[in-house]
């Protein structure tokens, strides 16, 4: 019972953030950030939110700008989401969609040697 409710303020978390990440208007966060998940513990104090940045040369700005406005996401996530108690955000960068990339690339270039031959 308790995961099921921590799954579904996971699941709201990570909709509210989205909304409010292209909301921002630090010129360092661009559009192309996507929130792929939110895990918040148990106790609601900390939330670890998985975040994939489109543009690789930008990378580093946009983790810094988004911890920068950490501050400011949580007072509004707060206003938004009704919970005990409002999380630490923590933006962590997610390389799934990356690794995926080059699993794919690599299957591909695999039956690629096997049609050739």
């Amino acid at each position: 019972m308790a995961s099921n409710r921590l799954n579904r303020i996971n699941e709201e978390v990570r909709r509210e953030l989205s909304d409010l990440i292209r909301q921002l208007k630090d010129p360092r966060i661009n559009s192309m950030v996507t929130v792929m998940s939110a895990e918040v513990t148990s106790d609601q104090r900390w939330c670890k939110v998985y975040v994939s940045v489109f543009d690789e040369s930008s990378r580093k700005e946009v983790m810094k700008g988004l911890r920068s406005a950490a501050g400011y996401l949580r007072r509004e996530l707060g206003s938004r989401v009704r919970m005990r108690s409002t999380p630490e955000l923590i933006f962590v960068e997610d390389e799934s969609i990356k690794k995926g990339a080059r699993i794919a690339a690599l299957l591909n270039e695999l039956e690629e040697k096997t049609d050739g031959q």
